[in-house]
């Protein structure tokens, strides 16, 4: 059984051989921001969670096929059209959204996310001498919901469904689940010397999860490591969310948010949010060029046009820079320049965003000072959910022996900075922010298959 963390953004899979060694499946990397652990092969441990549908390579009337990861991104860079889907796992919690039409084929959202993990899949039995039968794959404490309604039990026992049928549709005929933050305590575990308290911060692109776990030598015994766990807990908040702080605060407003609009019937009105809010969030992005919406974006753009000329005046080419960038499918560039700058505010107190693809170009600069107010709310949200995790374990923060961060969020000051606050800096450590869920899961993995062996 391998281990297989399919991310928000990111997503690896590892085997757990002899020796308790690690092995990663590796991938060819691209010059982005999201690398990760590139070493001198040009290689990496991380793929990155992406789909791409050419415009060229596809036969009339055939279903376009996708390519995925490093692949799909370097088809996308090099060919400037087609069809970029991200952030597909935030769709895995929505009851609403089943399926969406790609050069008009129908894809379930299953299936999409199947063809992720089956490369995945065949980079594991390629290059770790693996079946490919069976898999353990981690999942957030709770998935994003979006705007559905029901108990996150509901919504969570959903969305865990649709992954396990994709990972059947991915060609693996045994597939069990781990929480994602559990996974990350066994990785822990394995260079601890002694028993300790431990809590588990694991930030994604879409949820942060938390788990409060007792570690050690003495726990190993235990043939469900669940029975160490003292208390869970978990928000749909993380990365991509706060990258969607900076496109409501500095790209919205440069492509008119806020700004007034002339209908054919001469009443006034600005325009429409739900343009504004599919650009904050980057696997609503990927959705614009369905043909309805693109339909109505295009009714906005003649809007536009019809204002500039009765005005006399030239057009601010708001929406036309809106339809440039869903027709052109520019949506990961700009979301990589906004990953960008964000990363930058980690070790800077001032960023530049520059995006200069579009009919109206994008420039702003912005101080980590400005970016905190911005996530402030965010940042409330993981504060309420620590106070959620130590009343459910019934434990002060003073009882707590490590913090460990991991994921690339951890790396965001003023996250760090609440941790630091409660726990005392001398507690927290981090590191594996892209692949310590991936080599846990490995772990684990080879604990169950050895439980089922005695």
């Amino acid at each position: 059984m391998i281990g297989l963390d399919f991310g928000t953004t990111n997503s690896a899979v590892a085997r757990c051989g002899p020796g308790d060694a690690i092995r990663f499946a590796r991938f060819e990397t691209l010059h982005t921001p999201e690398a990760g652990d590139a070493a001198g092969d040009g290689r990496t441990s991380t793929f990155r969670s992406v789909l791409h549908f050419s415009a060229e390579q596809r036969l009339p009337g055939a279903a376009p096929i996708p390519w995925a990861g490093p692949r799909g991104l370097g088809a996308y860079l090099d060919e400037g059209a087609g069809r970029l889907l991200q952030s597909l796992k935030s769709h895995l919690g929505s009851r609403s959204l089943r399926e969406t039409f790609v050069h008009g084929h129908r894809f379930e959202v299953e299936d999409l996310i199947a063809v992720i993990l089956r490369d995945l899949r065949t980079a594991a039995i390629e290059q770790l001498g693996d079946s490919g039968e069976a898999v353990l794959l981690g999942r957030p404490v709770h998935f994003v919901h979006g705007t559905d309604v029901g108990s996150d039990l509901e919504l969570d026992a959903f969305a865990e469904g649709r992954l396990i049928e994709a990972a059947h549709r991915a060609g693996f005929s045994r597939v069990e689940v781990e929480l994602e933050p559990l996974a990350a305590a066994a990785e822990v575990e394995s260079s601890l010397s002694r028993d300790e308290l431990v809590l588990i911060g694991d930030f994604g692109g879409g949820t942060s999860d938390f788990c409060l776990i007792r570690l050690g030598p003495g726990q190993l015994s235990r043939r469900d490591r669940r029975e160490s766990v003292v208390a869970v807990a978990g928000v749909p908040r993380a990365g991509d969310a706060l990258d969607g702080r900076i496109v409501r605060s500095v790209v919205a407003p440069a492509l008119g948010a806020g700004r007034e609009m002339l209908s054919a019937s001469g009443q006034v009105s600005g325009l429409p949010q739900w343009v504004y809010r599919s650009l904050e969030r980057w696997e609503e992005l990927s959705l614009l060029g369905e043909p309805r919406r693109l339909e109505a974006l295009h009714r906005l753009l003649e809007q536009e046009e019809r204002q500039a000329r009765e005005s006399g005046g030239r057009s601010h080419r708001f929406v036309e820079s809106i339809v440039f960038l869903v027709k052109n499918d520019l949506g990961h560039l700009l979301s990589r320049e906004v990953e960008r700058a964000k990363i930058e505010l980690s070790q800077v107190h001032e960023t530049r965003l520059c995006f200069d693809a579009l009919p109206r170009r994008l420039r702003g600069s912005f101080t980590r000072e400005a970016f905190e107010q911005w996530i402030a709310a965010d940042i409330e949200l993981l504060s309420v959910a620590l106070d959620e995790l130590l009343e459910r374990g019934g434990v002060a923060a003073e009882s707590i022996d490590r913090v460990f961060l991991t994921g690339g969020t951890s790396l965001v000051p003023c996250v760090r900075a609440l941790f630091e606050d409660r726990f005392g800096a001398e507690r927290l450590r981090s590191g594996g922010e892209l692949t310590s869920v991936a080599s846990g899961l490995a772990r684990l993995a080879a604990e169950r298959e050895a439980a089922r062996s005695d």
